[in-house]
């Protein structure tokens, strides 16, 4: 079967990429991926407020910051640079023994860190740049448009500033979907990663204290992955690549019927190894042959929202007798 496609313009032998995440942010574990048959890899993120958490750390440990006077900005850049140093190593290191596209990943909150870290990524030699850029409106005082403003401007400025692939990875949390994720699609982005994987918060009873929920995602968050991958595969100009909910090769073929472009996991990967997208490359060869397909194009999108006149179920998110055999 041939399972070759594109990510972010780059040719790939898999549509299964491996997302960012903890076991991302080892070498061994990275040989194994493309030896499992990964597509491409993305590096664990770099997050500019762990860099933050870091400095302040590291700095508290040794006197109170304001003991530093002047020091303070030469000590904080060298705790900065340090940190970031790891994952520039890795990044490096990776290249020289992957074959497969080795992708940066970067979560920042301010504007002039998103062009620093870019720029950084893309001179140490990765491939494509993720921009982790979920967004949670918990502000009263933030608007739609700001949303809106901080994307155009980020995505208007990376653009001038690198030549590499940029991909968005956006967050569930839009009241206009549909259009917002077509203008991103319009700035001229190599593809859109849905969804990140939000941490969620439970409440110890005993303690009365708020403590981390499981991390993982279920089986069952790719049922929303696969409703927008279904509405928007055919309506916007950069490809989607399917993330969260994702544990099964049969959960691989759904989302490229949806029309993903590729299939992104990390929590199937923790509970089985990292060995497990063998397993996932199996299965999708196994249900092509089956069906008597070649090549992805052959299947991919068939179920997406124009293709198919029962694609407009995904429109639909009330309970109603009729659609109970669905």
């Amino acid at each position: 079967m041939n399972t070759n496609t594109k990510y972010l313009g780059l040719d790939i032998k898999s549509p299964i990429v491996v997302g960012s995440c903890g076991l991302t942010h080892d070498i061994d574990n990275l040989v194994k991926m493309e030896q499992a048959g990964a597509g491409a890899v993305i590096i664990k993120s770099v997050f500019e407020e762990q860099i933050i958490y870091d400095i302040k750390h590291s700095l508290s440990v040794m006197a109170p910051t304001e003991n530093y006077g002047m020091s303070y900005e030469y000590i904080a850049n060298h705790v900065a640079e340090d940190s970031l140093s790891k994952h520039f190593d890795l990044i490096t290191e990776a290249k020289k023994r992957l074959s497969i596209p080795v992708v940066g990943s970067i979560n920042c909150y301010s504007f002039e860190n998103w062009m620093t870290y870019t720029k950084r990524f893309q001179d140490v030699g990765c491939d494509a740049l993720e921009l982790n850029m979920a967004v949670l409106p918990y502000e009263t005082t933030l608007s739609c448009e700001d949303v809106d403003r901080l994307f155009s401007d980020i995505i208007n400025t990376l653009k001038k500033s690198v030549s590499i692939p940029i991909s968005i990875k956006v967050s569930q949390n839009f009241t206009d979907m549909a259009n917002f994720m077509q203008r991103l699609s319009w700035m001229g982005i190599n593809g859109i990663t849905m969804f990140n994987k939000a941490i969620n918060v439970d409440v110890d009873l005993d303690t009365l204290t708020l403590k981390h929920a499981p991390s993982l995602s279920s089986p069952d968050d790719i049922y929303n992955t696969l409703r927008w991958t279904a509405i928007l595969s055919k309506k916007l100009r950069c490809d989607i690549s399917a993330s969260t909910g994702v544990h099964t090769a049969d959960d691989v073929v759904k989302l490229l019927v949806a029309g993903a472009g590729t299939v992104q996991v990390v929590s199937c990967l923790y509970k089985n190894g990292v060995d497990y997208v063998r397993t996932l490359n199996d299965g999708l060869n196994a249900w092509m042959q089956n069906k008597g397909y070649d090549s992805l194009d052959q299947f991919r999108g068939k179920l997406a929202v124009k293709s198919n006149e029962e694609s407009s179920l995904f429109f639909r998110t009330q309970f109603m007798k009729y659609f109970a055999q669905i």
